[in-house]
Formats: structure tokens, C-alpha cells, sequence
């Protein structure tokens, strides 16, 4: 079973993502009964003909019970300016969770989502006791996928000619976009811009930018945390960016952060090695300070 704590946009659309391609049961779990009733309730209309799962909502944490993998997507209050704004509250928050999950499903994988990604990622493995690996912080693979799409919107090139694009460190102002390892069309790169910091301001902005429009993301992390939750359950490997806490890779210790993972139908089987050019290893070094700046502000 899948169970996903938090019935808003980002939670819809990765049950609505689950359920339709008929990947196992869902639930969706939500402080509203209401809004977890509503949400199956629409997207029940979702499930393939051939599929033998279900979705139902529930505010009840005990029915957490039997879970392989949970998603959690809750927040207390909306971001408008900065992904930390609620940071004390939702670390709060990030803390209960993590107290049902190890009560009702103790051997669940767990995805976080919520804001800010890299500090509650690691107050949930702390609070649990989870293993590391078990703990995954899904957003630097969604930074990567923006990194993507504005390198092709630059060149304007396909997203299909662009390899090896990387963004590291925090989900936040601090993110590390790796431009020495990514090729065009076979080409580096650094041959084809003159500059890191138009693409480097698009990207960490990305998310200032869609608010001009609609309220907030849903789509690129639904499918990003669906692509995960694809691989733990039909026992697939995926190599992608996501924040684990660190014991000593990039020289850090103590602190959570994107970094290359792999992931199969254990969670996290190994974090990967890059190669960084000198900008980036310090940029990266600065990012975790940053992150465990946040996390020691917290009053715990």
C-alpha cells in the first residue's frame, strides 16, 4: 500500500499519478477526513478497468498499518516568499509524522516532499530512527528536471539531447546546478553558453516564476515522486539526485542534502560519487552549511 500524508495539490496528483496507472492500493491521509474523502472519491473515477487496487481517505494515522512506501506532502501553512518561512512549525509537524510512521508501518520506505525538503528530511530520519536509506527526500530530481527544461528553452534543443544534468545541495536559493558534467548533443556544455548564472537565477526562481501564474507546483513533483515510488514497487533501480542524511559522502556528516543516489526496492542502495569542478565543490560545501545552519536554529 501507498499512503500519502497530505490531501493538497502535490498529494492528489501523485495518488491520482499511482492509482491510474494501477501501481497499488492508495491512501490518502489528511488532518480534513473531508478533503482525503473527496480527493479518492475523484479519483477513484481514475482506476484502469483491468486494475485490482483502490484509494480511500481517511484522518485516521492508525490505518497507516500495512503500508510499503509513505509519501508525505502535509504542510501547515503556505510559503509565499521563502520555502523556510514555517520552518518551526513544520519541523513540528515533520516530528508527529515521523511518531505515527514508526508506530503504525515501521518498515515503510518514506518520501519526504515537504518544505523545507532538507531540514525536514533530516528531523524525520532523527525523530524515527529510521534508517538513513529508508528516508528520501524527493526534490533535487525535480531541480534537475528545471535545469533540464531551461538549457533546451536557451539552446533550443530537445530535452532528449541533454545528458548528465545534475542539481545538488539544498532545495532552496543554495541549490548547486552541476553544468561541468552536462553535454548537449555530445558537446559540453560550457562550449555553448557564455555564462552559469542566467540558467543557475531560472532555475532556483523557478518556483517564484509559475506563482506569477498559478498558486503553486504540483505536476513536476508528483510525477518525479511517482517515478520513485514506480521503481521501489516493481523492484527497479532509478539513479536520480535526492537529499539523504550524510554520514562523511561529500565530506559532510550530520546534515541532509541532494546528492546522486541510487534507489531500488530498498530505498537508497548506494549515494554516488561525481566529479565536481572547483566552483561547484565549494558551492556545494556552502549549501550544507546553509542547511545545517537551519537545522541547528531549530529549538528542539
Amino acid at each position: 500500500m501507498i499512503s500519502i500524508v497530505g490531501s493538497g495539490r502535490v498529494g492528489a496528483s501523485t495518488a491520482f499519478l499511482c492509482v491510474s496507472n494501477g501501481l497499488d492500493d492508495v491512501l490518502l491521509v489528511n488532518r480534513s477526513k473531508e478533503k482525503a474523502l473527496g480527493e479518492a472519491l475523484d479519483i477513484a473515477s481514475a482506476i484502469p478497468a483491468h486494475s485490482n487496487f483502490s484509494i480511500r481517505g481517511t484522518d485516521d494515522y492508525s490505518e497507516l498499518v500495512g503500508s510499503d512506501i509513505v509519501v508525505i506532502t502535509a504542510s501547515v501553512e503556505v510559503y509565499t516568499k521563502d520555502r523556510t518561512e514555517n520552518m518551526d512549525l513544520q519541523v513540528k509537524m515533520i516530528k508527529d509524522i515521523a511518531n505515527k510512521i514508526k508506530q503504525y508501518c515501521p518498515s515503510a520506505i518514506v518520501l519526504i516532499v515537504s518544505n523545507p525538503l532538507d531540514v525536514l528530511t533530516y528531523f524525520f530520519q532523527k525523530q524515527s530512527g529510521f534508517p538513513r536509506f529508508r528516508v528520501i527526500g524527493i526534490a533535487s530530481s525535480l531541480d534537475t528536471s528545471r535545469f533540464r527544461y531551461y538549457i533546451s528553452e536557451t539552446l533550443s534543443v530537445p530535452q532528449s539531447s541533454i545528458s548528465n544534468a545534475i542539481v545538488l545541495g539544498e532545495h532552496g536559493d543554495s541549490m548547486v546546478l552541476v553544468f561541468s558534467c552536462v553535454s548537449v548533443g555530445g558537446n559540453p556544455l560550457f562550449s555553448m553558453i557564455d555564462s552559469r548564472d542566467t540558467i543557475t537565477e531560472n532555475v532556483r526562481n523557478y518556483w517564484k516564476t509559475l506563482r506569477n501564474f498559478k498558486s503553486r507546483s504540483q505536476f513536476g513533483i508528483a510525477k518525479n515522486t511517482f517515478d520513485v515510488i514506480d521503481a521501489i514497487l516493481k523492484k527497479k533501480e532509478i539513479v536520480i539526485p535526492a537529499s539523504v542524511v550524510l554520514e562523511g559522502e561529500y565530506g559532510e556528516n550530520d546534515v541532509a542534502m541532494g546528492v546522486p543516489v541510487k534507489i531500488n526496492q530498498n530505498g537508497i542502495s548506494e549515494i554516488q560519487k561525481i566529479k565536481l569542478d572547483d566552483t561547484e565543490s565549494s558551492s556545494l560545501k556552502k549549501s550544507s552549511e546553509i542547511i545545517r545552519n537551519y537545522i541547528n536554529s531549530i529549538h528542539q
